[in-house]
Order: structure tokens, then C-alpha cells, then sequence
């Protein structure tokens, strides 16, 4: 099983390369580097810079402010100096983000996506290749890469492309043309992901006949987890409110229904609206966040991961506690490493 380090997104610059760094002494195979309010091709490079063995992949770059073009460039540098370490992860993200935050024309993202993943693929195989650019779709069109500009072949394969979602289209698209597919925290529970995700998934993969398994499975659950069980209690109750924020998106309702919780994705919602946030925490019980994520100490985890996740996915993301000492917490990633990964 492939295991994950989450980069704080609230980080520093400055403290990327010894964070990096420390994830990949825990024995970290992948780093995984969100766009919220760091460019995360900066956050990228300060990490490949800084490690020797830690893939690190954008989880998730919002593709559609940004021309494929740019975005090609910017991952074939980033996979060449890395000596191939480097996996682009490509993401579509709400109009209102992409409308409001980086006024960005918005259009149906299933099928600009696909586009989008498709233009820069086809860069890839100009830029390695040196045949002509050649790729025309209703939202994106490219027919022009003079010698001048095209970077050359790399001595790897071109950098791997993930995408991640919820809605069962956009995991259908993953399944249509993703190398892999990393799962939102409110899709990653093994029943939703049986139930929903996976499903989808191999409908696109079935839909356009890939030869391979589809693409790679990574899921997020975002587990509680402490030295001991007294801290554990206390982990849990930081992370209530953080739940329920996100249990409040009524998107996320579906997941909650899974479970019986429909009442509580009303209440939330509701809450939400009134913009009443003091008290949305006190509907996320310890009962309910039970059901919703895994969580045990880190003597426990590994076990606890491997009943919810064992045959089942292809890699799980993890945070690094900041009280992780060296020893314990590399004993914990190399026991998630060995759990049984998807069939």
C-alpha cells in the first residue's frame, strides 16, 4: 500500500524542505502538495529540491485558471529535475471558485477536464517526441510548438496525471483517462467507496475498454490518531468543529444519508446558512465521527486501516503529527505500507 504525507496547507514556504524531509525519513513514499494559498508548483519544487526519494504529486492543482500549455511546461521541469519523482494531480474545483477567485470562465468541468487532461497529454508527446502539436477540442485548441519552444525529451516517462472528485461523473472521468484518482475525505469511507466511487470509476474504465486496471486508487480518510488514548480523545475533539464545516456542504449530503445521517446534513447546512458557527461542532458526536473516520492510537492504526481499507484502494493518505517521534511513527508507515492494496 502506498502511504501519504499530507503537506500542511497553512504551512510555511520556509518550512517546506524540512517538512519534505521528514516525511521522507518516516519513510513516506508520497508527499502530497494542495492548492490553497500556496502556488503549489513552488511548494513542489522546494520539496523535490530538498529529497532524494519522495514522489511528490499536486493534490490537487485547480487546472482551469491555468492553459494547459503552462501547466505542461511547469510538470515536464518539474519531472526532469526530479529524475522522474514528480506526478501531476489536476482538479476542477466550484464556479464560484473559479468565477469568483480567479475570474476564469466556467463551463461544464467534466468535459473541459477531459479536454484539459487530454491537450496535455498531447504536449507531453510533442515535448518527448518532437512531432508536431496537434490537439482541437471545443474548449481547447493547439496546433503551434516551433522547435524554439518545445523543452526536449526527458530520460523518464512523462509525469503521471491524477485527478480527484466525488460526483460519480467526475470519477467516471477518472476512470476514462486518470493514471490515478485521489478520493475526497467524504468519499473515502470503504462504504462509499464500494458503493459509489469504485463503481464509477470502472464504468469509465470499462465505458472507453482500458487494457490496464484503471487508474491507481488513493483514498483519504483523514484518520484520528495519538500516542496514547487519552490524547487520542483530545485529537477528536480539535477536529469536531473542522467536521462539521466540512459536513456542512450540502454536496456532501449523499455520504451522510449512506449512514442515516440525513438529519444531521440539515442541520449543518442550516447552521451553515445562518452563518451560526459557534455551535456547529456540537452536532458532530463522538458517535458519529466514529462512524465517519478511522481513528485508534498509532500502535492501533495500522490495524484499523487494514480492516477498513485492505483490497481496497492503492494508497492512504496520512497527516504527520507534530508530535510523531522518528522510530514510532516509521514502524507506522511501514506496517500501513504492508496492508494488502487493491485487487
Amino acid at each position: 500500500m502506498e502511504v501519504v504525507a499530507s503537506w500542511p496547507a497553512s504551512s510555511s514556504l520556509g518550512g517546506v524542505a524540512d517538512w519534505a524531509q521528514r516525511a521522507e525519513a518516516l519513510g513516506f513514499d508520497v508527499m502530497h502538495v494542495p492548492e490553497t494559498i500556496h502556488d503549489p508548483f513552488t511548494v513542489a519544487t522546494l520539496a523535490l529540491a530538498n529529497t532524494e526519494t519522495l514522489v511528490v504529486r499536486t493534490s490537487m492543482v485547480v487546472a482551469f485558471p491555468r492553459s494547459p500549455m503552462l501547466t505542461a511546461y511547469t510538470a515536464w521541469d518539474l519531472a526532469k529535475f526530479s529524475g522522474g519523482r514528480f506526478q501531476l494531480g489536476l482538479a476542477s474545483q466550484v464556479r464560484g471558485n473559479i468565477v469568483g477567485r480567479f475570474s476564469t470562465e466556467w463551463s461544464e468541468p467534466v468535459a473541459r477536464l477531459r479536454e484539459y487532461i487530454e491537450a496535455v497529454r498531447a504536449i507531453f508527446t510533442s515535448f518527448q517526441t518532437g512531432t508536431d502539436l496537434r490537439y482541437e477540442g471545443e474548449h481547447y485548441r493547439f496546433d503551434r510548438l516551433q522547435p524554439y519552444f518545445n523543452p526536449g525529451p526527458i530520460g523518464t516517462a512523462p509525469p503521471a496525471i491524477y485527478t480527484g472528485g466525488v460526483g460519480p461523473r467526475m470519477c467516471e472521468l477518472a476512470g476514462e483517462t486518470s493514471d490515478g484518482f485521489v478520493c475526497h475525505p467524504t468519499n473515502s469511507h470503504p462504504a462509499v467507496l464500494r458503493s459509489t466511487t469504485l463503481p464509477a470509476i470502472l464504468a469509465g474504465r470499462d465505458r472507453v475498454g482500458r487494457a490496464d486496471p484503471g487508474p491507481r486508487i488513493v483514498a483519504g480518510p483523514q484518520p484520528i490518531m495519538a500516542a496514547t488514548d487519552a490524547e487520542l480523545a483530545a485529537v477528536r475533539d480539535a477536529r469536531r468543529q473542522e467536521l462539521a464545516f466540512l459536513y456542512s456542504t450540502p454536496a456532501y449530503r449523499p455520504q451522510l444519508e449512506m449512514f442515516g445521517l440525513g438529519d444531521l446534513s440539515d442541520a449543518l447546512s442550516a447552521m451553515a446558512q445562518r452563518s451560526d458557527w459557534a455551535d456547529l461542532h456540537r452536532h458532530m458526536t463522538d458517535e458519529v465521527i466514529e462512524q465517519l473516520v478511522p481513528h485508534a492510537t498509532y500502535e492501533a492504526l495500522p490495524d484499523v486501516l487494514a480492516e477498513w481499507y485492505g483490497g481496497l484502494c492503492d494508497g492512504i493518505v496520512l497527516t504527520i503529527p507534530d508530535d510523531a517521534k522518528v522510530e514510532t511513527f516509521r514502524s507506522l508507515v511501514e506496517r500501513c505500507q504492508a496492508i494488502a492494496p487493491r485487487d
